[in-house]
C-alpha cells in the first residue's frame, strides 16, 4: 500500500461501516467505494487529495467490508444514506467523489437535497437511459436472476473484475482487501445495486435537469463497461457539469491515478466554481 489510509468502524444508522480519514483540513471531501472495490480504491490518490481536504473514505453498506441492509441497495436509497454519511462525520456542504457505483447515488443525493453537497465527482458508473453497459457489468444487470451466481467462487468473480485494472499492479494486501470484501454470498448480494438500474435509471433521467450542484465527470475512454455514451448523457443533460475523458479503462482512479487525482483537486480548487 502507498498511502496512509488507516480504516476503521463505526455503527452508523445501525450499520457497521467501515471509514478512513485524513487529517483535519478547513475543506471536506466525502468519497465512496467502487464496486467490486473498498475504500482502497484510493490507495495511489489518497495523500495527494488529503492536501487539499478533510477527507473521508467509506465502504457503502454491502459494498468492501461494511455491513449490507437490502433496501439500501438502490442509487436513490443509497443516496440518502450518502446524507447520513455526510450528517454523522459532520461534514457540511463537502465535495463528493463516487466513482461506479457512487454515480448514482450522488446524483439522487444531489437532487434531493439541494445545497448538502458543494460539488461532485463522478463517473464509471451507469447512468444513460436506456442502459448502455457492457461485458459481464450488462450481463449481472440483464439476468433473470442471480441464482447461477451463487455456485461460482466470488474470489472468481472480482478477479474477473479487477482484469480491467491493466496498467497498474495493485499491491497484495490491496487486491486482497478487495478479494474478502466479497466472500460468501456477499458478492452476489451486492449485485442488487446494479440490478437496480433499469428502474432507477429512468427516475434519474428526469431528475437530471434539476441538479445545480456542480458536477465533474471522469470517463474512460476504453471503458468496457460504462462506455464514455453514459457520460456524454450525463454532460448533456446537467446545468453545470464538465467532462473529461481519460486515456483508461473502466478504473480511471488506479490506471490513471495521476490524472485522476489532478482533475479531483483542479476540480476542489477552482473547477467546480466554474462549472
Amino acid at each position: 500500500m502507498t498511502s496512509s489510509i488507516k480504516p476503521q468502524f463505526r455503527t452508523i444508522d445501525g450499520l457497521r461501516i467501515r471509514f478512513a480519514e485524513s487529517e483535519p483540513r478547513g475543506e471536506h471531501a466525502l468519497l465512496l467505494c467502487p464496486w467490486p472495490e473498498s475504500l482502497y480504491a484510493f490507495d495511489q490518490i489518497w495523500d495527494r487529495l488529503a492536501e487539499h481536504a478533510h477527507l473521508v473514505a467509506v465502504d457503502l453498506p454491502g459494498f468492501g467490508h461494511s455491513e449490507r441492509r437490502d433496501s439500501l441497495l438502490a442509487p436513490r436509497a443509497m443516496g440518502e444514506f450518502v446524507i447520513r454519511l455526510a450528517d454523522e462525520f459532520g461534514l457540511e456542504n463537502p465535495h463528493t467523489v463516487g466513482p461506479d457505483i457512487g454515480t448514482g447515488a450522488l446524483l439522487f443525493a444531489a437532487a434531493d437535497n439541494p445545497g448538502r453537497l458543494r460539488s461532485i465527482v463522478l463517473g464509471s458508473g451507469g447512468a444513460s437511459f436506456p442502459l448502455e453497459l457492457g461485458g459481464i457489468l450488462n450481463d449481472w444487470v440483464v439476468a433473470p436472476d442471480v441464482e447461477g451466481y451463487r455456485a461460482v467462487d466470488p474470489r472468481q468473480i472480482v478477479s474477473a473484475a479487477l482484469s480491467g485494472i491493466g496498467r497498474y499492479q495493485l499491491p497484495d494486501a490491496v487486491r486482497e482487501d478487495y478479494l474478502a470484501a466479497y466472500d460468501g454470498d456477499r458478492f452476489v448480494e451486492s449485485m442488487r445495486y446494479v440490478r437496480a438500474y433499469p428502474t432507477e435509471l429512468p427516475i434519474l433521467a428526469e431528475l437530471l435537469p434539476q441538479i445545480e450542484t456542480p458536477v465533474e465527470i471522469i470517463s474512460g475512454l476504453w471503458d468496457w463497461a460504462v462506455p464514455p455514451s453514459n457520460h456524454r448523457y450525463l454532460n448533456e443533460r446537467l446545468p453545470r457539469s464538465n467532462l473529461d475523458l481519460v486515456d483508461a479503462g473502466h478504473f480511471t482512479w488506479e490506471d490513471a491515478a495521476d490524472r485522476y487525482a489532478e482533475i479531483v483537486t483542479g476540480w476542489w480548487t477552482e473547477g467546480y466554481l466554474r462549472a
